[in-house]
């Protein structure tokens, strides 16, 4: 932890492939295996978090990866991404806020908080004006959190875990 108690947040580089694979992976894994089938989760968990996969989004220029870490260990991550944006969104200058996790040992420890703080900074640095996301329906406590950063549902789309379509709800916030 910094000197103010909260977690060190920093810029992932491509020596973060294999951490941001293991610890996206798990992250996910934690949050969502008891709502989902084994083969279900093992599809997605396979294609969204290989090495491989890491690696093509990390090296991606419109990606921005951020590592909340405390005492040195990752505890969580976030991705802001630029790119496709869905009609319901309707802010000027959008960027993604594409994934945000965090070690289920963490939660409500001030991680999400600081890594929130890190994108909703580079998004404004960056000159977005609109920043969006997509949640699961069924994820309450992802939910109330984005709610509590002033993010209000827009719309929703069909977020695919393995075989099972799934809907995710969407949001977005102005940043200015």
């Amino acid at each position: 932890m910094t000197q103010d108690n909260s977690p060190a947040i920093r810029s992932a580089t491509a020596a973060d492939v294999a951490l941001l694979a293991e610890l996206g992976a798990r992250t996910f894994y934690e949050t969502f295996v008891a709502d989902n089938s084994p083969e279900d989760m093992a599809a997605y968990l396979a294609a969204a978090f290989s090495p491989e996969q890491q690696a093509a989004e990390l090296a991606d220029r419109r990606s921005n990866f951020f590592v909340a870490e405390i005492d040195g260990r990752a505890v969580g991550y976030a991705q802001l991404r630029a790119g496709e944006i869905p009609a319901c969104v309707a802010g000027a200058k959008p960027i993604e806020l594409a994934r945000m996790y965090v070690s289920k040992d963490w939660l409500g420890q001030g991680v999400g908080e600081a890594l929130m703080r890190a994108c909703l900074e580079q998004a404004r640095a960056s000159g977005y004006q609109t920043i969006w996301l997509g949640v699961w329906e069924h994820n309450a406590r992802a939910q109330a959190f984005y709610r509590k950063w002033d993010f209000r549902v827009i719309g929703a789309h069909i977020f695919q875990l393995g075989s099972d379509p799934q809907t995710d709800l969407l949001m977005e916030r102005a940043l200015v």
